[in-house]
């Protein structure tokens, strides 16, 4: 936690009473086992009930505040109280791991002023000694290889394992532009990058047993959206990039992919290719079909977007051919955007792909490109294709044509 992880449930010691009722979205505090002083602060991502029927497995509190982060280096820098876990709490000092209560119930209301203020504070050089044993929380992937910090069955390290580098996969390596991907691309060229040094990621010995079934625990949560191409082939079509798991995932220094000087041996990084989007542009022309929209001569629109604008002012208009769903009525904007002189007489009617065809045609072309780490950079005109054609000549040689 120490490190910026959120607080996963296998790492949360269940005490004798039970866990307390949380509600999801409640501010909740968390302590070490030993001492009900307070060490975090996060807020629940489910309910008591739903931690008990997952099994107690996946993320259990989002953390927004914990002890030796910026925030309490802004503070005097105290260590926390050693506050006594009450009889019915108490826990072998020998587990460490981590125990949640209610935030409300943090305050040790059963001891007096002069008790509390008898309380010894940690030294920072006990903290400095135990910090890896007692307070940092292990992030999924770490929860592998810390046999003392946490008391995981391989199966339950390797879930953890498996979700750390799903996530970090989604968030720093996943673009929009690569969807629609295929399960078995993302799992060799993003899942398995993101794993940490000395680990390996094994579905098998995961309790999923399958990519595909923990895809649908991932669909399931409204994170991707999985389509199937055809028997036994499955694609990544859709990503929710603002879901709260993907938005709160934070990779810390040692699980970020290291810069090519620091790798040792002039080891190159992985190549990202740079980004490019076609653009077109609003003409003084097709100005009167996105004005209702509030677009200005000059924007620049994806292809989307342009479908979006001209979908809405069809309709706003009330063109849409009352017989035919499939045709819509040119009005005189239309008319003069997107007919030829012609045309003017004989086509009274467009259907929708014809219309948006037109449109996109008419529009000045653009095209965007982005290079990783770089700003934008638009230009006009369209990206000419290239052509790459490999050609065998003697010898068993082979040769490659480009044509631009």
């Amino acid at each position: 936690m120490a490190g910026g992880a959120d607080l996963m449930l296998p790492g949360v010691v269940v005490p004798p009473t039970g866990l307390p009722e949380v509600q999801q979205g409640r501010l909740c505090a968390v302590s070490l086992v030993g001492s009900r002083a307070a060490v975090a602060i996060g807020v629940a991502t489910m309910s008591t009930r739903e931690m008990l029927a997952s099994g107690m497995k996946g993320k259990g509190f989002n953390i927004l505040h914990t002890y030796k982060d910026q925030l309490w280096a802004y503070g005097d820098k105290s260590g926390p109280p050693v506050i006594a876990p009450m009889e019915t709490e108490a826990i072998p000092e020998e587990d460490q791991e981590e125990q949640l209560a209610p935030h409300d119930s943090v305050p040790d209301t059963h001891l007096p002023e002069t008790q509390l203020e008898s309380l010894c504070l940690v030294e920072e050089a006990a903290d400095a000694s135990q910090e890896g044993e007692d307070i940092a929380v292990d992030k999924e992937s770490q929860e592998t290889s810390d046999s003392e910090g946490c008391h995981l069955s391989p199966q339950e390290a390797m879930d953890s394992l498996l979700n750390q580098c799903f996530f970090h996969a989604l968030r720093y390596k996943v673009k929009k532009s690569d969807l629609p991907l295929l399960t078995s691309n993302f799992l060799r060229n993003y899942l398995f990058t993101c794993c940490p040094e000395g680990q390996q990621v094994d579905i098998k010995k995961s309790s999923y047993k399958k990519l595909s079934k923990f895809l649908q625990v991932m669909q399931q949560r409204k994170i991707l959206q999985i389509k199937e191409l055809s028997k036994g082939v499955e694609s990544i079509v859709a990503v929710d990039w603002k879901h709260p798991d993907i938005r709160s995932f934070i990779a810390s220094a040692s699980e970020a992919p290291a810069p090519a000087e620091d790798m040792g041996g002039g080891a190159e990084q992985l190549y990202q290719p740079p980004e490019i989007i076609s653009l077109h542009g609003i003409s003084a022309k097709m100005l009167p079909l996105f004005q209702e929209s509030g677009h200005k001569k000059g924007d620049l629109l994806t292809a989307s977007d342009v479908r979006s604008v001209i979908i809405s002012y069809v309709k706003s208009n009330e063109l849409v051919h009352p017989e035919n769903k499939n045709f819509v009525t040119v009005n005189p904007v239309i008319c003069d955007c997107l007919l030829d002189k012609s045309e003017y007489n004989d086509i009274s009617l467009l259907k929708w792909d014809d219309l948006v065809t037109r449109c996109l045609v008419r529009m000045q072309q653009s095209h965007q490109v982005t290079f990783p780490g770089c700003s934008p950079v638009i230009r006009k005109g369209n990206i000419d294709p290239i052509d790459i054609t490999v050609a065998q000549r003697a010898s068993n040689k082979k040769v490659i044509f480009t044509v631009t």
